[in-house]
């Protein structure tokens, strides 16, 4: 029993409240202060008795939480007093009725957004997307509501070390997969990089522990190289009487993990590890040519790389994000990018959508900067509007629209629009139109034609073909990348296939009466069963388009008069604590060392080949509907989408210590070529004990020797002792496994 020191507890909760006045005070109006104090009266009250995993007082989170709101993204009263109630409708007997009648209906209305939905949810469907969804509807009425939710997450997140091991994986991967985008769309950057440094620090902590290191390790030398860098500019800058600001540092671990692995290079070989930011404090009207003039005087001293050049100043993201992006090559032979922004602009980086606001409801405000982010709130309205399929499915189709990129093309008349990254003249279509997409045949860009499916770059001038015979068919969906293009697209189909169901039920009436069989749903369910369709109304639709002969149900009479129906007999998992009530009777095999739920059991599964996990690695378990549990590396690249999208079936995995069992890892080694360097390599494996080797391809090429190796291990540990023996063998330059 933890012994609770009640006085020291009850000063730190006061402590932390003064902070958040403190940090507050400038934002508040006369009365605010006393509202503040009455919600965290009320919170307080509410969450006496609660403790959280960590075994601290429960009110640190809505107090923590309000302060993020505040210092971090700037909001004001009204979100303050909703981030300190925000908890306490779900968690006590308070109704929505007594926050309305004490804190007004802004406030009821905001914490309705926030407070997650309980009941039944469609078995595969994610009750995360679903409450997401709600969450979303709200952005319609106040985007507070997601502002502060992305608060609560970037607090859960800092305070995820008291979780157990599959929440952690579960809470992370849904934030990687979800909340950092959605962060990144609202131009919150600060949030994005923390929020996808700490999923990587829960998912894979010995990547991110090394990366944090070794940038530790190189900063004394950076900021000294920084110093050295900045220097002239400084000097140049004060000459020209510019009002500004220095700053450099380190990209996010995230940021340099992603780099690493996109580009299969060591920590020492990421280029552009640091980023150099210039703020000018200047008049609006002045923004663009001084921002141009400080490039100026950048490339006088350093030479810039001209593929590196990105221009947010005359073409803003939609995100309302505006800067300029250089990268040059220092005097050392180093490349450093460098950002030149104003204050104003720099404000909209770190605090997005509330400094969007901020300076949109001044005089004179850029409109531009606006416009981008009110049109993609505008889309995500529509969005919700036309969605009624399954929740996961909207969650696709919602992220498939916080894109990172986009490219920027002109209509015919030289209107702008700006797409995501790989869009195609499809997408193109639906922006201008509806009914201009549905009946798109072709475009021409650049003059010239294309198919529908032509991705497009920056700076296309589009011009859409139509014909009024063309209708969108399921193929279209393939062909496009926004959410407004699916959404009609689906749209379209969905209609279509209203027809093609009722056409197949009524063939179907028609067989089994001529077959003098009765039409009931228990025969339809064996029909469905028998043509081994997923649904009732699947089966209809197959029958309707011609997939499924009509001829073909005979078959069903005569194999129904042999035998019977065989039934499915996998078991039918919702959650992790059925599933793990089902458990005792999957027992497998004593030699296999891997231990699956909550009693950490041995049961049958299955490695999955997405990521071939050997033992040693960190894992989980997947129950999957069709194929029991399947076994995933957490570091998997389809890990993401099931720890988010389907976080009931993730099950705890762990490995034991393991029997003399071979699994398959693949090995990839670059070198120097010279003869008997593949002789010396495989000698190292068969010297190795107890390892075969399944495959070995090689290329070489102008001196260059690549190879790759596929053989059976027993563990990382014997994996890691094997690739350093093969680091060892002369020309050998590195390494690496592969999935």
């Amino acid at each position: 029993m933890i012994r609770v020191d009640v006085e020291e507890e009850r000063k730190e909760i006061l402590k932390r409240y003064r902070r958040l006045l403190r940090v507050a005070k400038p934002l508040l109006k006369s009365g605010d202060a006393k509202l503040i104090k009455k919600a965290f009266n009320v919170s307080s009250e509410a969450h006496k008795e609660m403790r959280r995993k960590s075994g601290e007082p429960y009110i640190y989170h809505p107090l923590e939480v309000a302060l993020i709101c505040v210092e971090e993204i700037g909001l004001g009263t009204t979100s303050i007093i909703a981030a300190l109630l925000h908890d306490v409708v779900e968690d006590t007997d308070m109704e929505l009725e007594d926050i309305e009648r004490d804190f007004g209906p802004k406030v009821a209305q905001i914490i309705d957004g926030l407070t997650k939905i309980s009941g039944v949810f469609e078995y595969g469907s994610s009750q995360q997307a679903e409450n997401f969804r709600k969450m979303l509807i709200t952005l319609s009425d106040d985007v507070r509501v997601i502002l502060i939710k992305l608060a609560d997450r970037l607090n859960n997140m800092r305070t995820l070390d008291s979780m157990p091991r599959h929440k952690q994986l579960k809470i992370a991967s849904e934030t990687k997969y979800l909340y950092a985008p959605l962060a990144h769309r609202l131009g919150l950057y600060s949030f994005k990089s923390e929020l996808e440094d700490l999923h990587l620090k829960f998912t894979d902590k010995e990547t991110y522990e090394f990366i944090v290191n070794k940038i530790n390790e190189t900063k004394v030398s950076r900021n000294k190289f920084i110093k050295t860098f900045i220097a002239p500019i400084q000097t140049d800058l004060e000459a020209q009487n510019f009002r500004f600001n220095i700053k450099g540092r380190p990209k996010s671990v995230f940021s340099i993990y992603s780099k690493m692995k996109k580009q299969n290079i060591p920590f020492e070989e990421v280029y552009d590890l640091f980023a150099v930011r210039i703020i000018i404090d200047t008049a609006l009207e002045n923004e663009k040519a001084d921002c141009w003039q400080v490039y100026s005087i950048v490339t006088d001293f350093y030479r810039p790389n001209p593929d590196r050049l990105r221009d947010w100043i005359s073409t803003p993201r939609a995100n309302g994000y505006e800067s300029l992006h250089t990268t040059v090559m220092s005097q050392t032979g180093q490349w450093v990018e460098v950002q030149i922004r104003t204050q104003r602009m720099d404000d909209i980086a770190e605090r997005g959508y509330a400094a969007h606001w901020k300076y949109k409801e001044k005089e004179n405000s850029p409109e531009k900067a606006a416009g981008g982010l009110d049109e993609w709130i505008t889309q995500v309205r529509t969005l919700l509007e036309n969605n009624d399929g399954s929740a996961i499915e909207f969650m696709d189709d919602f992220r498939g629209n916080l894109f990172q990129d986009e490219v920027f093309v002109f209509t015919p008349k030289g209107d702008l629009k700006v797409l995501p990254f790989g869009a195609t003249a499809l997408d193109f279509a639906f922006e201008i139109h509806s009914e201009v997409g549905a009946n798109c045949i072709g475009a021409k860009v650049n003059q010239k034609l294309v198919p529908i499916g032509h991705k497009l770059k920056n700076g296309d001038q589009v011009e859409i073909l139509t014909s009024k015979k063309q209708k969108p068919s399921e193929d279209w969906l393939k062909s496009v990348v926004t959410s407004r293009a699916r959404a009609k697209i689906k749209d379209a189909l969905k209609e279509e296939k209203k027809q093609y169901i009722l056409d197949g039920k009524e063939i179907v009436q028609r067989k089994l009466k001529q077959m003098k069989m009765e039409f009931s749903s228990v025969v339809v369910e064996q029909l469905r069963a028998f043509f081994e369709t997923k649904t009732t109304t699947e089966f209809y639709y197959k029958v309707g388009r011609g997939i499924i002969d009509p001829t073909s149900i005979k078959g069903f009479k005569e194999f129904k008069q042999q035998k019977k129906l065989k039934k499915n007999t996998m078991i039918q998992v919702t959650d992790e604590s059925s599933f793990t009530k089902e458990i005792k009777n999957l027992k497998g095999p004593e030699h296999d060392q891997l231990l699956i739920g909550e009693d950490m059991d041995v049961v049958d599964y299955i490695l999955a080949k997405c990521c071939n996990p050997i033992p040693g690695d960190d894992v989980f378990g997947f129950v999957t509907v069709n194929e029991g549990i399947k076994i995933h590396r957490t570091s998997c690249p389809n890990a993401l989408e099931l720890l988010s999208n389907h976080g009931n079936r993730v099950i705890k995995a762990r490995w034991t210590s393991q029997q003399e069992i071979a699994f398959l890892a693949g090995l990839k080694i670059v070198g120097t070529d010279r003869v008997g360097l593949i002789s010396d390599l495989t000698k190292v494996i068969s010297n190795e004990l107890k390892v075969n080797m399944r495959s070995i391809t090689v290329d070489s090429d102008s001196g260059i020797f690549e190879g790759t190796i596929k053989l059976y291990v027993h563990s990382t540990n014997h994996l890691d002792k094997l690739i350093d023996n093969l680091g060892k063998v002369q020309g050998v330059l590195k390494v690496s496994r592969f999935d």
